[in-house]
């Protein structure tokens, strides 16, 4: 399975990433929504940068996955300090998804850059930032 991901251009997600200095991603929500329960070892994550172009810039392997169970404020908290080693946050960032009932953590390996690439988002009603794609070929523009 194949996942389009959107990233924080402003925190420089993707440019952490890049470097190393991050190897993990978070995903936060008061409910289960995506990508709860639906991201898994081995599956490809495809990143964009919500800086407005929409393209494809690089690629990464989920090497391990966390879904939390229902967070207290607290716990959630505890959860992202415990990780923020790998997650490298900004305080915006820890301020955004600290406090969410549900997080999932992703770690990922083997970040990539590719030649950037659109993808049709026509088949996508909601403008979220996580995109389950089958295959990545079948929304390529």
């Amino acid at each position: 399975m194949d996942h389009v991901v959107y990233l924080e251009a402003k925190e420089k997600e993707l440019d952490k990433l890049k470097s190393g200095q991050k190897s993990m991603i978070i995903r936060g929500a008061a409910g289960r929504k995506l990508p709860h329960g639906r991201v898994h070892p081995g599956e490809v994550l495809w990143f964009v940068e919500n800086s407005g172009d929409g393209l494809v810039r690089s690629r990464a392997v989920v090497k391990e996955v966390f879904n939390s169970e229902k967070l207290t404020n607290e716990e959630s908290q505890k959860l992202i300090l415990d990780h923020q080693t790998m997650l490298c946050l900004t305080p915006n960032q820890i301020k955004r998804w600290g406090g969410k009932r549900y997080l999932v953590l992703i770690e990922v390996e083997n970040v990539q850059e590719v030649t950037p690439f659109a993808i049709d988002r026509s088949g996508y009603g909601n403008m979220d930032d996580w995109l389950p794609a089958e295959d990545i070929e079948h929304i390529k523009k």
